[in-house]
């Protein structure tokens, strides 16, 4: 029997299972399956809900019982394109043909045909069946539900029951410009991991204390020890302050709420301090998360400027909501990120419990992420150390612009192997290009601003000679 047939056969077993079992929650439900049966709180058919106490027609966002298997939602759940194929032969499996339901008609049968198929991993990917078969008396497992629950990916993480408490949150036209305020990101959609990324020793050091905190909240309330989890990391553009607190969202499973504190000055968003009160309750209604706030050092550049007296209040009210909110009562991680660490006054710095280095790569550290950002590609006789070398006072961010320029230029070439000439001349072409962006328009040397250095050419339409390829890249830090 393939394998399309056992992913099938275990959806219909779990939705079967979990329908019966009332003591089961969301959190029993493999991520896969229960965005399948998510309902949010948006308004119209209240069909699976209990309705709100006020008699309106707004669904409570959860997962209804019983769960319908039927060939669309099996196929959604499996990515098996024709679910009833897979399982048609099976004695104990049949569909209706009218509603395209399947059911199990002999679960012991089902059951059994299941675990003479699996093994205690695969068991552990799914709470609910971990549950129904810990003790039972045809499985001779290890696999227990304790365990299969802490595996399994909180429902706080995924991106259906994000968007639904923000529809039920953001339920008036006028919190819709909020929306702009922040951007909300479900861990399943970081792509980068902390294994991705190169650390200092320092920096994993304070992320392992995080993580520890964060488990042990419980334990550090009970202490009376609260004033944790409030970070803030300082480096140049490049180093990996966001990559590193977007990567610590999807290793622990948190949504990751980034404040835009910029857009604080956008006119159209209205009541700017209102909006900050607001972006903190969005991360208290999400938690457990993280709240990241980049520009850290805006705040500090507007307390100390003579900008309007409605942005220096809705600083303030930032400030204050920093003072307000905590890891310990909130689950909120707070992570501030500056790449001017000098304009922060004492007002900034004494809101943060930890600070952070991001300081640019040294030689190893090239060497490492260099090892990291190639890992799918195929180079020649590679020799990271020696491009490392190369690429003195280069970032994380540069060395990867450095990597993409190898692979276009191998691409016009119709290569997709590279050799160690091609990020040689990568890491040149790369300091040109930042040569140019650093150049004075002014005052620099304007001949080098026109291809082949001569100006009358340029400026009477003449073609330049001896220059084979005009390279027009942007360089984002």
């Amino acid at each position: 029997m393939s394998d399309a047939a056992l992913d099938v056969v275990e959806f219909l077993l779990t939705t079967s299972v979990y329908s019966d079992d009332r003591t089961l929650d969301e959190n029993d439900l493999p991520p896969s399956f229960r965005q399948v049966f998510w309902t949010g709180g948006s308004g119209g058919s209240d069909a699976g809900s209990d309705g709100d106490d006020d008699g309106s027609s707004r669904r409570r966002a959860g997962i209804s019982r019983p769960l319908s298997a039927t060939n669309a939602t099996a196929r959604e759940a499996t990515g098996i394109e024709r679910p009833w194929e897979a399982v048609s032969e099976l004695m104990f499996t049949e569909r209706d043909e009218f509603s395209g339901t399947i059911t199990i008609t002999q679960r012991d049968l089902a059951e059994e045909w299941f675990l003479e198929r699996v093994d205690d991993e695969r068991l552990l990917e799914n709470p609910t069946l971990a549950k129904h078969f810990e003790d039972h008396e045809t499985y001779d497992g290890e696999a227990t539900h304790e365990e299969a629950r802490e595996r399994n990916r909180p429902i706080q993480a995924d991106r259906a029951w994000i968007d639904g408490l923000l529809e039920e949150y953001f339920d008036e036209e006028e919190d819709e410009d909020m929306l702009d305020l922040v951007e909300v990101r479900a861990p399943e959609e970081v792509e980068i991991t902390l294994d991705d990324l190169v650390l200092t020793d320092d920096q994993e050091n304070e992320l392992d204390k995080i993580a520890k905190a964060i488990e042990h909240r419980d334990y550090l309330s009970q202490i009376g020890l609260r004033e944790i989890g409030k970070l803030l990391f300082v480096g140049p553009p490049g180093t990996g302050k966001t990559s590193t607190a977007q990567a610590l969202a999807r290793d622990m499973d948190l949504p990751f709420v980034e404040v835009k504190l910029s857009m604080i000055t956008s006119q159209y968003l209205g009541e700017t301090a209102k909006n900050v009160d607001k972006t903190f309750e969005v991360a208290k209604r999400l938690s457990p998360c993280i709240l990241f706030i980049d520009e850290f050092d805006f705040v500090a550049k507007t307390r100390r400027s003579d900008e309007h007296a409605a942005l220096k209040r809705a600083v303030n009210t930032l400030l204050k909501s920093i003072d307000n909110i905590s890891l310990i009562e909130d689950d909120v991680l707070l992570i501030g990120a500056t790449n001017h660490p000098d304009q922060l006054d004492d007002a900034a710095w004494r809101r943060f419990d930890e600070i952070i280095n991001f300081p640019k790569p040294d030689y190893n550290m090239r060497a490492d992420i260099l090892q990291v950002i190639t890992r799918q590609m195929k180079i020649e006789e590679f020799d990271p150390q020696l491009i490392a070398e190369a690429t003195e006072g280069l970032t994380g961010s540069d060395l990867r612009m450095v990597l993409r320029e190898a692979v276009l230029e191998a691409l016009t070439e119709d290569r997709t192997t590279l050799t160690q000439e091609d990020l040689l001349n990568a890491v040149e072409e790369f300091e040109e290009r930042d040569n140019l962006k650093n150049m004075d328009m002014i005052e620099g040397d304007h001949e080098a601003l026109v291809a082949g250095g001569d100006i009358g050419k340029a400026s009477d339409g003449g073609h330049s000679h001896g220059h084979d390829h005009d390279h027009d890249h942007d360089h984002d830090h």
